[in-house]
């Protein structure tokens, strides 16, 4: 109801259409029209015209306005209009200029259109209250900010993200619109079909890429800017503080950046997961061959994420630079300090799928102390003498030192104490060369080079009976433990060496005008080295090499596994008409190969993977993509290893030397539609995959310990995801909803049975946000979500209704207040419900727009609510968790800007 009444407020204006044309009559696609108020002189409303120059303004009744309308290479035509009370019809017909002189516009149009680039100008759509570039990045149509923090456009993620041309943080897009302030920027590029190199444009396929390119406010150049905050508050337990210099500097030739962040707040500037995801721009050259070999992540599984927990302590320190010393060569680099300190607290209920398998339910309660130090350092050049030649070269080198002291209770266990460890690093070298031969020639060499070394230390300490019976003994005495002490003091070394080389030669043959030919020989080769462990610290310091019961006394690691595909591939490009169709495949040389106690298996066999890609390009700005690939999909050693391993206390996997690989059929169909007439943006994303041969668990419990060992299933996997969005913009008022739908069938085997387990998942969010310019602006949100879970002889039902509001007002052009409110209701199906709330709140004064100094307080948890609950299920096991989190905090800030 609310989405209906806002609606007829925004058609309760006058509405002026027409036609524009030029002086043959012809229409004129993407011309401009914008009506700028007499008495007020601000831009009231402004249009785009579609394919057949139709333009549409809604304007309020009873005002003069001057209409002007403008068209690339024609001379711009204004008149003023006094609109009464009745719909109006104005035809506009422009000529040819033929003068090289500028048209002055009065105002700027808030987008424009010129080939492939859109571009938002920001103080069209800012008001006053933004701070950062998320916030004018939120308000702009046909762009969002997904829950992963990502940006989105017309449906699409963006790539990268540059600033005045050149890459921020290596088009890193969250340390982007997190950081720079809103005030530096002047225009919003969005570059369609974007490609980082030029030669390979017109011979592949980059309908989906996007990248943002930032254009800065002039005076924003040749000198510093950027703003240093700094605050404190209390707590109910300790003195909070904050410190945040971001600072900023461009010219044409060099840019220098650097972001810091300390706080004992909780706002972190990048999470651990950003960190790990940060993959700093590198690309697997052998990405679209259709083979997928999994390395393994064995960084730590911390209990909580970054953001939810009782205490949180970060430290952030980045630098960026970019130099240009010619117009050959560009270099550019980053290095990131991110260390954070954290206290979390969370307690579970765990039911298991099958209550006729025996295994009982377990209550835990968990607290962890988690420490994380991580440092990225990348450096990237890349040369182009001329048109014909490029070479890039990059360098990452990452490290990092985690810990994670964590207790636990268990109802079925009883108290543990778990220490993990991990010092991991990596490098990982890039080298691409692109060289145009002739007008139908192109050559283009990538090759990738990753070294990779982990080394995860476990220790766990269980309470013992020696006279009586814990739920561990049975775990203990199979893995040969001595069961005489008070304690069973367990530890585990691991040490995962990789080494892989990625790399490929394309040709590509430009036929005519309308295809090409691309021909690809490419390799990867991999070797990783697995060492492993497991033994008992006893009572006089000395340590226990236990011998299992089981795994044929199985329980150390000494294993190689090598890799290798040689490859080669066929694609045909045509284009005709709307299509473009790419037909190809590529035949595969596998050899796998892996050693372990004394013996060695090998498998060597050939593959022909085929894919297709078909576009069909309705308009410039509508377009629908289906795409089918076969892909072979290779484990990592871990699986292969056929010691026992700890993941921990109560979960021991040991491999399988002889798995083979999993086969996938996947099938996705992309729809966008942006329509700058009416400001409609549609998209639609569906995609399925069927797994052939997937590894699976053959999982056996006693009582909640279970233990795990791999094979290929014979039964197929099957995963639907579709997921949409209709977005349409009224006025100052934008309107959102989208949906989503995801279905996963997953064969499961638990003390020897197969048992499928289906789950399928609906979710809701329509949303509405206005943009005036002087009233408060609101968004709302209401998120409804199903999930159905069927696990063996369990069903369970969730759902979550979640109602949210954000409020921003620019008051007296001296004070901001913002403020954001939601509830959370999650329904367990059973008659039972939990809910949570939150609620920020910021309120900050600066003098006007220009002022240096800002003033700032802001409350966080202002409910004081002490805990958030989760509900959801895995092929396992259903759970429900409570995560406790920081108490009410209020800080108090100041914010110089330069």
């Amino acid at each position: 109801m609310l989405l209906l009444f806002v609606v007829s407020i925004s058609y309760a204006q006058i509405e002026v259409k027409g036609v524009v044309t030029d002086s043959l009559n012809a229409p004129l696609e993407l011309a401009n029209v914008i009506a700028i108020n007499q008495e007020t002189t601000g831009l009231e409303a402004y249009g785009i015209t579609n394919v057949k120059g139709e333009y549409t303004l809604e304007l309020s009744a009873n005002n003069t306005y001057k209409i002007q309308v403008s068209y690339i290479g024609m001379k711009t035509f204004e008149e003023v209009l006094t609109i009464e009370e009745s719909n109006l019809t104005k035809n506009y017909t422009l000529v040819f200029d033929n003068s090289l002189d500028e048209v002055e516009l009065t105002y700027e149009m808030p987008v424009t259109v010129k080939g492939d680039t859109l571009i938002y100008n920001a103080d069209s759509f800012k008001n006053g209250s933004e701070r950062k570039l998320e916030d004018v990045l939120e308000k702009l149509p046909g762009v969002e900010i997904n829950e992963d923090g990502q940006i989105e456009v017309e449906g699409k993620v963006v790539s990268k993200l540059m600033v005045n041309g050149k890459d921020f943080f290596d088009g890193d897009t969250k340390l982007a619109t997190q950081n720079i302030p809103s005030k530096a920027v002047d225009k919003v590029q969005v570059l369609r079909n974007y490609s980082e190199v030029n030669q390979l444009r017109g011979v592949t396929n980059n309908q989906d890429n996007v990248a943002l390119n930032i254009k800065l406010k002039e005076g924003k150049e040749n000198f510093w800017f950027g703003n240093v905050t700094a605050g404190a508050g209390v707590s109910p337990d300790n003195e909070l503080y904050l410190l945040q210099p971001k600072l900023f500097y461009y010219n044409p030739k060099y840019s220098l950046n650097f972001i810091g962040d300390i706080n004992n707040i909780g706002e972190a500037a990048l999470t651990r997961r950003d960190i790990r995801n940060f993959g700093g721009g590198f690309r697997s050259p052998s990405r679209s061959s259709g083979t997928n070999i999994n390395l393994g992540d064995n960084s730590l599984n911390f209990l909580t994420t970054q953001g939810n927990a009782l205490e949180i302590e970060n430290k952030l320190a980045t630098g960026n630079f970019s130099y240009s010393p010619n117009k050959a060569l560009d270099l550019s680099g980053f290095l990131i300090y991110n260390s954070s300190r954290i206290l979390s607290r969370e307690t579970s209920l765990i039911q298991y799928t099958d209550p006729s398998l025996g295994i009982p339910d377990e209550a835990t309660e968990q607290s962890s102390r988690e420490r994380s130090n991580q440092g990225l350092l990348k450096l990237s050049a890349s040369y182009q003498p001329n048109i014909n030649n490029q070479l890039d070269y990059d360098v990452l080198a990452r490290v990092s030192n985690d810990t994670q002291n964590q207790n636990a209770f268990s109802s079925v266990i009883g108290t543990t104490n778990q220490l993990d460890e991990v010092t991991p690093y990596s490098i990982n070298q890039n080298l691409n060369y692109y060289y145009t031969l002739n007008e139908t020639n192109i050559f283009s060499f990538e090759a990738q080079h990753l070294i990779k070394n982990e080394d995860p230390f476990y220790n766990a300490i269980l309470t013992n009976d020696p006279n009586g019976e814990d739920a561990f003994d049975t775990t203990a005495e199979a893995l040969g433990l001595d069961t005489s002490l008070a304690t069973y003091d367990l530890g585990q070394n691991r040490r995962i060496k990789s080494n892989q080389v990625d790399a490929k030669l394309d040709y590509f043959n430009i036929l005519n005008a309308k295809s090409n030919l691309n021909v690809t020989l490419g390799t990867i080769l991999s070797r990783q080295q697995f060492d492993s462990s497991i033994f008992q610290f006893l009572g006089d310091g000395s340590q226990l090499n236990p011998t299992p019961t089981f795994n044929d006394g199985r329980i150390v690691n000494d294993t190689e596994y090598n890799f290798s595909d040689i490859y080669v591939g066929l694609h045909y490009r045509l284009k005709t008409g709307k299509f473009t169709i790419t037909p190809g495949f590529s035949v595969h040389a596998y050899g796998n190969k892996n050693t372990q106690f004394g013996e060695t298996f090998e498998d060597n066999f050939f593959r022909l993977l085929p894919d297709f890609e078909t576009r069909i390009q309705f308009k410039k700005s509508e377009a629908l993509t289906l795409r089918y690939d076969m892909r072979n999909q290779f484990t990592d050693v871990t699986r292969l290893a056929e010691g026992l391993v700890l993941n921990n206390f109560n979960s021991i996997q040991f491999g399988e030397s002889d798995l083979q690989n999993a086969l996938s059929h996947n099938v996705s169909l992309f729809y966008s539609s942006f329509n700058l007439f009416n400001y409609t943006n549609v998209f639609a994303r569906a995609s399925y995959s069927n797994n052939i041969d997937q590894i699976r668990s053959l999982t056996n419990f006693e009582n909640v310990i279970r233990t795990s060992t791999f094979f290929n299933s014979n039964f197929a996997d099957e995963t639907a995801n579709v997921f949409g969005r209709v977005q349409r913009t009224f006025g100052k008022i934008r309107a959102t909803l989208n949906a989503s739908f995801n279905y996963s069938k997953i064969n499961q085997f638990i003390q020897g049975q197969q048992s499928l387990n289906e789950g399928y998942t609906q979710t809701y969010t329509p949303g509405i946000r206005t943009n005036y310019k002087v009233a408060p602006n609101v968004s709302l949100r209401y998120r409804y979500s199903v999930t159905d879970n069927i696990q063996g002889g369990r069903k369970t039902t969730f759902t979550t209704n979640s109602p949210s509001i954000e409020v921003d007002a620019y008051i007296w052009k001296s004070v901001t207040f913002r403020t954001n409110y939601s509830y959370t209701n999650q329904d367990l199906g059973n008659g039972d419900s939990q809910s949570f709330q939150n609620w920020d709140a910021t309120l900050s004064y600066r003098k006007n727009r220009d002022a240096k100094w800002e003033y700032e307080i802001k409350a966080t948890n202002i409910l004081d609510i002490d805990s958030q609950v989760r509900n959801s299920a895995n092929n396992l096991s259903v759970f429900s968790s409570e995560t406790f989190i920081q108490p009410r905090f209020i800080t108090f800030r100041f914010v110089y800007t330069l």
